[in-house]
């Protein structure tokens, strides 16, 4: 009985690769990629060293990330005239955020084309925010490697539009639970806390968060991951001190 052949890492590369069919992402891009500069768009890390050290999407991350904050700083400051450049930086930093990033790869449905180490893969790697939005950097990369900055900026403020068109200085950067610390830390009130339940099997779970200040309720999450369902919880309670602020202000000395 012959053993069967350990694939090396080149070949792991190319099966993983080519076992996804790649033309839907494609499509939501709107541009075209040849097959070398997609498939290392995908590699993250963990892949790559699973199999050998292969090379990695972080270089075209870099990459990505910088014509991502050019493209974005110079429509903003074209779209908002008025707005000083404490606003428009705060509204830059806000839309290329992690959580701007892995908002604009869900809709395009980018984890199903991560290629992931077994690891990562067992632990949810592909709704995880930071491997989202790293690899919507690295996708950005390589469209600028292969077609230049022009194209690659069409593309950004396509995929980013809503974002850039509803961009204000605070309360749209996703970063909800930041907010909802500042937010607590005006009315003079508690800090905020969280509680996270989950339920379904450990491979596709849900996760229910609380946040709460001063011991209230204040908004409940639902999500894919914990982090996921602890930010749409902290926007739900942004939503709720803002409309009524004195459910909490003044519980700073308050125990939880």
């Amino acid at each position: 009985m012959s053993r069967r052949k350990k694939l090396t890492g080149e070949e792991a590369l190319n099966a993983a690769f080519n076992a996804i069919d790649h033309k839907p992402l494609l499509k939501q891009l709107g541009i075209e990629l040849d097959d070398e500069h997609l498939c290392l768009a995908l590699t993250h890390r963990s892949f790559a060293n699973e199999n050998g050290h292969l090379p990695n999407n972080e270089r075209l991350e870099f990459l990505g990330d910088a014509v991502l904050g050019l493209s974005i700083a110079a429509k903003l400051y074209e779209q908002y005239p008025s707005r000083p450049e404490s606003d428009i930086s705060k509204m830059r930093a806000s839309i290329v955020s992690r959580y701007g990033l892995a908002d604009v790869a869900r809709e395009i449905e980018l984890g199903q084309h991560i290629l992931l180490g077994k690891g990562e893969q067992s632990t949810g790697g592909r709704d995880k925010e930071s491997i989202l939005a790293d690899t919507t950097e690295a996708l950005l990369g390589a469209i600028y490697r292969q077609h230049g900055f022009e194209p690659a900026r069409e593309v950004i403020l396509r995929l980013f539009a809503k974002k850039i068109d509803n961009a204000t200085v605070s309360g749209r950067h996703l970063d909800w639970k930041t907010t909802l610390q500042e937010r607590c830390a005006e009315l003079k009130a508690a800090m905020p806390s969280y509680s996270a339940t989950s339920t379904g099997p450990e491979h596709d779970q849900t996760f229910t968060a609380v946040a709460k200040v001063a011991g209230l309720t204040v908004g409940t999450g639902v999500g894919h991951n914990k982090k996921l369902a602890e930010q749409q919880a902290a926007r739900e309670a942004c939503q709720v001190l803002q409309e009524t602020p004195l459910l909490v202000q003044g519980t700073a000395g308050s125990e939880l």
